[in-house]
């Protein structure tokens, strides 16, 4: 795959999670200069430091893969990111990976849906969808202007199958994967074909923001995580390189007929019916 994305400009919001870090490093890989988004500059670039850590090509990526601060919700912070992209040549692509869940959005074992904070609710809502919403809109100009580019949304499977205890985060997730549409069908018809927008919805995979959920104090799976293996075929979490190969065809020529597309990349969680 490498060369196959030379002189293209990637940002990947959330860039310095766990999943956005593996996306970032493929990117770089195959050609791309990619922009690596954090809430701070230093987590970028630890995170960059991270994924680089005993690859055979490091100092080369390393030359690729550039550290930007940016906060999805506000909107200085994402004019500056936007005035260092446009430096390099405006975005080619767009992986909006920022997102995550809250402990007071959801719905423990011992509280019901009445002990909700809603402030919690909207701060998740606001970090999975309004930072979606804005973040496209900040780096897609680009894309409009040239009548080309690519937008990945990272999804969850809790948007397919409402999950039980998340509320605030099913919630916004499924509202990500309306927009995912919504938004490919206003592109295609206003801008032409060259313009996709397209989703992953990752299954289950151990992250910062859902580990607390996934094992417990001794590093050991939860009876929730139990409940998960069990009704993932595949039986195993999934870990970010799984992510990779759907990533690479979405944004290849070879997927140039598909908007508007949510691809499932979850052990066959999707597809059991528990039986």
């Amino acid at each position: 795959m490498a060369g196959k994305l030379d002189h293209q400009v990637a940002v990947i919001t959330g860039g310095s999670g766990v999943l956005g870090r593996g996306m970032a490093l493929a990117l770089a890989e195959d050609g791309a200069m990619v922009f690596v988004g954090g809430m701070q500059e230093q987590s970028a670039a630890q995170a960059i430091e991270a994924v680089l850590q005993g690859h055979a090509q490091a100092a080369r990526l390393r030359e690729k893969l550039h550290p930007l601060s940016m906060n999805v919700l506000d909107a200085v912070s994402l004019d500056a990111a936007a005035e260092i992209v446009a430096q390099a040549g405006g975005c080619d692509i767009l992986i909006n990976a920022a997102g995550g869940n809250r402990p007071a959005a959801s719905v423990g074992p011992e509280q019901s849906f009445f002990d909700l904070d809603l402030n919690a609710v909207d701060e998740v809502i606001r970090l999975n969808l309004t930072g979606t919403f804005a973040a496209t809109q900040t780096f897609s100009r680009a894309m409009v202007e040239r009548q080309r580019g690519c937008i990945v949304n990272i999804a969850s499977m809790a948007g397919l199958r409402p999950l039980t205890r998340v509320v605030g985060y099913s919630a916004s997730k499924a509202a990500m994967l309306n927009f995912t549409q919504w938004l490919a069908v206003e592109f295609a018809q206003k801008y032409g074909e060259g313009l996709r927008v397209n989703a992953i919805s990752p299954g289950f995979f151990l992250t910062e923001q859902n580990r607390y959920l996934m094992l417990d104090e001794n590093g050991e799976p939860t009876a929730r995580a139990r409940s998960i293996l069990a009704h993932t075929p595949q039986g195993r979490f999934g870990v970010p390189e799984d992510l990779i190969s759907t990533l690479r065809w979405l944004l290849s020529p070879e997927s140039r007929f598909v908007t508007g597309a949510n691809i499932p990349v979850d052990g066959g969680f999707s597809a059991f019916g528990g039986v």
